[in-house]
């Protein structure tokens, strides 16, 4: 397959000050939860979005003193003892004819320093962000001269690590500079406060001393969000965050632009459509020279022409479609774009990387795994067996178990219950706002409708003797899980009393088209996305809508992806009542009773029925019945039977995809011991 001419525009050469990237496609620094405690995973999986085809493949950011001390997942260029870290990074990123990018940055403010446990410092004091009781003191002239000395050493060691674009970081709301530059946190009255003049000072310091120090080899690249998105109190695209962008219009090498706070830059699709910073932005090219990259989670080839054609960016900006698929620019290049996996913008990237473990994606199950299992996202190795392979379910396990047997040669059979498959992410992607989680399904859909050996068959209950009877030597039971009804979850050891009326439903009744009558309240004990979903979908139906929760928050654990402040604003905009820190204690034919979950105390409320949000239960059965009889199994030629996705353990559609790859991609090889990945381990200092 050769490239579509539509798309000749992103494979042009750019030059950024004294380096040129081959091709218009950058990945912008993004978190990936390995960083310095995982240096040779975060090396190998930046090394593979290189071999993927990115221009530009950039570091998170990189805190530069121990006043911002950031989280040990990141990376950090303190002194020279750093440089090794990420010298395998640039490293691996070189050898696919890549740029590799660093974002020097120091948090200020943000910095809580619990490891050096050296004072913040800020342009004003004032209490760090969060509520740890700690304060960041105001930096003197001497601080200023001092933040200035770091930050050159800092770049004239990332040169020496082999970068080729060095970043002054202001941007998100997280950077010392950016806190000069806002009128929010800068109440100073010497030269680096007051006047617009005064507060841009330090950041214009910043990029002349580096251009000084690399300039003449390195591309020196600013990161700067146009908006504050914080009212009155700060700048605006239209005010003095364009003003700062004139006056430093043609300092640096490259302007990295997008809004800020993170909440808002990396915000999901259930509240930011592709390419929604668009309006912010667009301004930038204008009023500058500099090559322009943006971000707008980018996935469709012709919204990139879009934006280069009609001049709003010079480089197409990515961080979660880079860790969905690794190989994206590889894919328009040469016209497969039906292969690409586009991201959903559910976030779970952001989640797992907050646990400051190894970042994972529900599109691409082999991102954090590129080292530690040795998973490509594009290559696998080819079947070792003549086994046909039945998968029993269609959801996003049994999708994906497929789709890599597939791809690895096996013959494989495909029975679904249903008359389409998908499973919930079908279901699911119906919700308010979820309408891109159906990507999952239809790129696994895709793949397999264009494998000659898969066979599949919609509306195929299969019972046990039907499986027997299936001439396949191995089975994976894919058959996923369902609502519980009994309000068994995190609060609920034992059912509710009541629970077993008529009046009690669960989200699979709802996703099914059962809807409740009269006043409704949904008591989620789950935490993530479905209560909230579910209240505002039966809300906007017209019904009277409480979600009771026994956390301060409604849909809590979306914090994790940066959601739950929009959430929770949603849901008050639009009518739900929320009720926070009660549990559910019994069900009524018209009402329930609620307790509060620090004194215990309760409350009668009136409502026609219930909607439980609590946990799920594996659907099985199947299994169970195949397993029980193992000479039947072994008489009929199945040699292995395995649960896979939620049907072996309910959680997210990211572990329901992992799950599935894991089976397919393990099918065949022997197990190597108790630990089934390799492990970076931190080398034991000489002492006496």
């Amino acid at each position: 397959m050769t490239r579509d001419p539509r798309y000749d525009v992103l494979f042009e050469p750019v030059r950024i000050g004294p380096v040129t990237a081959k091709n218009r496609f950058y990945q912008v620094p993004h978190c990936n939860g390995m960083g310095r405690l995982h240096p040779t995973a975060m090396a190998t999986m930046r090394g593979i979005k290189a071999e993927g085809g990115w221009a530009v493949v950039c570091t998170e950011q990189c805190d530069i003193h121990p006043t911002s001390d950031t989280l040990n997942h990141y990376v950090r260029l303190w002194d020279e003892k750093d440089i090794p870290t990420l010298a395998r990074m640039a490293e691996h990123v070189h050898r696919h004819d890549s740029l590799a990018g660093v974002e020097l940055c120091h948090n200020g403010y943000y910095s809580a320093t619990h490891y050096s446990r050296e004072i913040p410092i800020a342009p004003s004091g004032r209490p760090i962000i969060g509520t740890g009781p700690i304060q960041a003191r105001a930096m003197d002239k001497r601080d200023i001269a001092d933040f200035r000395r770091w930050h050159r050493t800092a770049a004239l060691n990332a040169r020496t690590a082999g970068f080729d674009i060095v970043y002054v970081y202001a941007a998100h709301d997280y950077a010392v500079p950016m806190h000069f530059i806002s009128p929010r946190h800068n109440r100073r009255s010497d030269e680096y406060g007051g006047s617009l003049e005064n507060r841009v000072r330090l950041l214009r310091e910043l990029i002349e001393d580096t251009k000084d120090a690399i300039g003449d080899s390195c591309a020196v690249a600013v990161r700067f969000a146009v908006d504050e998105l914080a009212g009155a109190g700060g700048f605006t695209a239209e005010g003095e965050g364009r003003e700062v962008v004139e006056m430093l219009a043609e300092l640096p090498d490259l302007w990295d632009v997008n809004v800020a706070k993170w909440t808002d830059d990396m915000s999901s699709s259930r509240f930011a459509a592709e390419g929604s910073q668009e309006s912010y932005v667009d301004f930038v090219k204008s009023v500058t020279s500099k090559p322009v990259v943006g971000v707008g989670r980018f996935t469709s080839p012709d919204t990139m022409v879009s934006q280069i054609n009609r001049g709003v960016l010079d480089f197409i900006g990515a961080a979660r479609p880079s860790i969905a698929d690794p190989f994206l620019p590889k894919k328009v290049e040469e016209g497969r774009l039906d292969d690409i996996r586009e991201c959903i913008g559910c976030n779970i990237c952001l989640s797992t990387e907050m646990y400051a473990v190894p970042i994972r994606c529900t599109q691409n199950p082999t991102m954090g795994e590129e080292w530690r299992k040795g998973w490509h996202p594009e290559a696998i190795a080819p079947k070792d067996s003549d086994d046909r392979v039945l998968v029993v379910g269609a959801g996003p396990a049994g999708l994906e178990a497929t789709r890599a047997l597939g791809q690895r040669g096996y013959d494989v059979v495909l029975a679904e219950a249903a008359r389409e498959l998908g499973g919930r992410v079908s279901r699911e992607c119906q919700l308010p706002g979820l309408a891109e989680w159906g990507r999952v399904r239809d790129y696994r859909v895709t793949q397999i409708t264009a494998m000659a050996n898969i066979a599949v068959y919609l509306d195929s209950r299969l019972t046990a003797a039907e499986v027997r009877d299936s001439d396949c030597s191995v089975v994976a039971i894919a058959t996923g899980s369902s609502w519980r009804r009994n309000g068994l979850g995190r609060s609920h050891d034992r059912p509710l009393p009541g629970s077993d009326g008529a009046n009690v439903f669960t989200p699979d009744d709802v996703l099914a088209g059962s809807v409740p009558g009269g006043p409704i309240m949904i008591y989620d004990d789950d935490h993530y996305y479905m209560g909230g979903a579910l209240a505002e979908q039966l809300r906007h139906a017209g019904h009277d809508v409480t979600l009771v929760t026994p956390e301060a928050l409604a849909s809590a654990w979306t914090v994790s992806t940066l959601e739950q402040d929009k959430i929770q604003r949603r849901l008050l905009e639009c009518g739900v009542k929320i009720l926070p820190l009660h549990d559910l204690s019994a069900i009524h034919d018209s009402r329930v009773d609620l307790s509060c979950v620090y004194t215990g105390e309760t409350s009668t409320h009136e409502c026609a029925c219930v909607v439980m949000v609590t946990s799920r239960e594996p659907c099985d059965g199947l299994y169970h019945e195949l397993v029980a009889d193992p000479e039947t199994l072994a008489a009929t030629g199945i040699d292995q039977v395995v649960r896979i996705g939620d049907c072996y353990g309910p959680g997210t559609i990211a572990a329901a995809i992992y799950g599935g790859h894991r089976f397919a991609r393990e099918l065949g090889s022997r197990p190597t011991g108790d630990v089934p990945f390799k492990r970076e381990l931190i080398e034991l200092a000489q002492f006496h």
